[in-house]
């Protein structure tokens, strides 16, 4: 099987829009430059999203959830994102110092349809504006204020295709590797996967926040 030759690259706009033809025109009519009432909504209702970034060093992709509504709607042209606890490798903040651009992708449990916001962040650590957003009793470090150059949902194929909301699809956990599994045998250092797996649960309780 070939990964592909010279004769069958796609290189050029030209090449790629002639391999698939005129956009549906609804997919254009969707997008807008603002949220919608519609739109706010599944910002609203969404529990999960998944951030992108670009920097020097490349690209990223980070997950961040909280209970539904975290990502908070300013305006119609703005939201937030609170930047809760993590491992400081801050992948998304290095990049957003450098190039403000991000994209974001709401999903929502049960709902086909996820939405998309491309925009512009800074990192914002005003301490009132933090407080506001605290869980149990901590602040976040920081909150991604999100100016929103476009926004627009997509329709269910993927996750249809995905069958990601069945629970007949859903994976045994024992089949995969576990995290400490994989923290053990890529360790330059000697480390105790089991030991790390039978502990994570209380260690999660304590530093979610």
């Amino acid at each position: 099987m070939s990964l592909g030759t010279e004769n069958d690259t796609i290189s050029t706009v030209e090449e790629l829009e002639a391999l698939y033809g005129a956009p549906v025109p609804r997919s254009l009519t969707k997008e807008l430059d603002h949220l919608s009432s519609h739109y706010r909504a599944f910002v609203e209702a969404a529990p999960f999203v998944v951030i992108a970034s670009s920097g020097p060093e490349g690209l990223d992709c980070t997950p961040r959830g909280d209970p539904a509504g975290f990502v908070r709607v300013h305006d119609q042209h703005t939201v937030m994102l609170p930047d809760r606890r993590g491992n400081n490798r801050l992948d998304t903040l290095h990049n957003i110092v450098r190039d403000p651009r991000v994209s974001l992708l709401f999903l929502i449990p049960g709902v086909g349809e996820t939405l998309r916001i491309n925009g512009h962040a800074k990192i914002v650590t005003d301490p009132d504006l933090c407080a506001s957003f605290a869980m149990q009793g901590k602040n976040p470090v920081s909150v991604l204020v999100i100016s929103i150059d476009r926004v627009y949902f997509q329709c269910q194929k993927a996750l249809a295709r995905s069958n990601l909301w069945s629970i007949d699809a859903q994976v045994p956990r024992e089949t995969l590797p576990t995290a400490g599994q994989m923290a053990e045998a890529m360790s330059n250092e000697p480390f105790d996967g089991d030991a790390y797996d039978r502990g994570y649960p209380e260690h999660m309780k304590k530093t979610i926040y």
